[in-house]
């Protein structure tokens, strides 16, 4: 009853594998295409640059002059004296001659006015701010770039580690299955009294290590499917990858001789730049925003009051008739001298942030560098560690079938079969790992250089 659950079990795990590997597999090429459209993030982002150029628009319409309509209506005393007083914006006016004595009869009057009021000409002020605000909306589209391109790089990191699972569990599936072969040799000897029947513990405890390996890995795998599933909007159990790829992208190896790095047009570079660039124009703008300002000011105005010329006070109704009208037009020039000192003080500010800016871009340049680098030195020792293996792999592949063909013999013990069997074990796991280290290493130059795009056209 025991073998009869045990060989099932297998099956059922057989049968899985077979079932991911019938699956339609999706390229790396589809994969990205389908985060570009469907990544939440991305979508965030572009909103931003709306936002950005919402606000572009309205930094261009500040030049825009201000017409202001007022008209009021009144009912009150008319008392006045002289001597001058500052209003403080809060004394209401009382205009007309001085009475002999302080009267409170009630008088009416009205005011209606049309106040029109220009900044014409700034020198350059107007020019500046719509430079700075061009500036924040280029900065906010290198963002978007620079957040599509990290979000490909994440992309091809997730894909690539469900390739080395794909190969784990195919690996461990055959860890599983010679265990089950080393299982039905050693229940055959042990009831024949060749092998004792500790031995059969020995090999079970060994096949239930390898199932719950195996049982980890698929998890992980739908782990990374999840979450490739949350940017693409795939359902996860689609996203399989193309076993193709890593053989592929090995076979044209000499191919890639033939790059060349692109960091001048770097996502990563161009957002920096974009930074230090629009710091600039801040730098101007603050230089500019204390000029001289010229002012065009006109008004029109009509005013009726029910007191008349003779300074007699009539009926109330007469007061809300316009008796009186007036215009004025002028045009002055504005400057504040104690901006000379906010400027210096506000320039000095922005100079920082400029070099700041220009530090943070040269940064990026060095880590960029740097980060190609460390690629050119990973990408040579997985391409040696790809041509040292296969003598591993072969040599522990005979190992094993000479110990396995041993201890079908009586010749060796179980721990020397357990032994050769992890020694395989270890060399197809380590080919695997050569393989995703050289293809994790040659995306990561390709994302450091800017020629991810190059690397691609490769798994055509």
């Amino acid at each position: 009853m025991f073998n009869i659950k045990r060989y099932l079990c297998v099956f059922l795990l057989l049968i899985i594998a077979i079932g991911a590997n019938a699956q339609q597999s999706i390229t790396l090429k589809e994969l990205l295409n389908k985060v570009d459209q469907k990544a939440p993030i991305l979508l965030t982002d572009s909103a931003a640059i709306l936002i950005r150029q919402a606000q572009a628009a309205e930094v261009r319409s500040n030049w825009l002059p201000n017409l202001k309509l007022n008209y009021q209506a009144d009912i009150g005393s008319s008392n006045n004296t002289v001597g001058p007083y500052f209003g403080f914006g809060i004394i209401p006016s009382s205009s007309g001659g001085i009475h002999a004595t302080n009267t409170t009869t009630a008088a009416a009057d009205n005011l209606g006015i049309a106040a029109f009021d220009w900044e014409v000409y700034n020198f350059g002020a107007y020019g500046a701010q719509n430079k700075v605000a061009n500036a924040d909306v280029q900065v906010e589209r290198n963002q978007f770039a620079q957040s599509k391109y990290g979000l490909q790089a994440y992309t091809i990191s997730n894909y690539l580690q469900l390739l080395r699972l794909q190969d784990f569990l195919a690996i461990q599936l055959r860890n599983i299955q010679r265990n089950q072969e080393i299982m039905r040799s050693i229940t055959s000897l042990a009831r024949s009294g060749v092998r004792a029947g500790v031995d059969t513990s020995i090999a079970e405890a060994e096949l239930s290590k390898a199932r719950l390996t195996y049982i980890e890995l698929n998890n992980q795998l739908k782990q990374v499917q999840l979450q490739l599933s949350a940017i693409s909007g795939l359902p996860y159990q689609s996203i399989m990858p193309d076993t193709t790829a890593e053989m592929k992208l090995i076979s044209q190896s000499a191919a890639l001789q033939l790059f060349s790095a692109d960091t001048v047009n770097h996502p990563l570079i161009n957002y920096y730049r974009s930074v230090y660039q629009g710091s600039l124009q801040r730098e101007d703008m603050v230089k500019k925003s204390y000029n001289p300002k010229i002012l065009l000011e006109a008004a029109a105005w009509g005013r009726g009051s029910s007191i008349d010329a003779a300074n007699n006070y009539n009926s109330l109704s007469t007061g809300f008739n316009f008796d009186r009208s007036n215009y004025l037009v002028g045009v002055g020039i504005s400057y504040n001298l104690f901006d000379l000192r906010r400027k210096q003080l506000k320039l000095h500010t922005q100079q920082t942030a400029t070099d700041y800016a220009l530090k943070k871009l040269e940064e990026q340049k060095i880590l960029l560098a740097n980060s190609a680098s460390q690629a050119d030195v990973e990408l040579t020792t997985a391409q040696q560690r790809l041509l040292e293996i296969p003598n591993q792999l072969r040599a522990a592949t005979a190992g094993y079938r000479q110990k396995l063909s041993l201890y079908r013999s009586g010749l060796t013990d179980i721990i020397e079969l357990n032994a050769a069997l992890n020694i395989l074990y270890r060399a197809e796991t380590d080919y695997v790992q050569a393989k995703y280290a050289f293809s994790n290493a040659l995306f990561q130059k390709a994302v450091s250089e800017n020629q991810v795009s190059l690397v691609l056209n490769l798994l055509n």
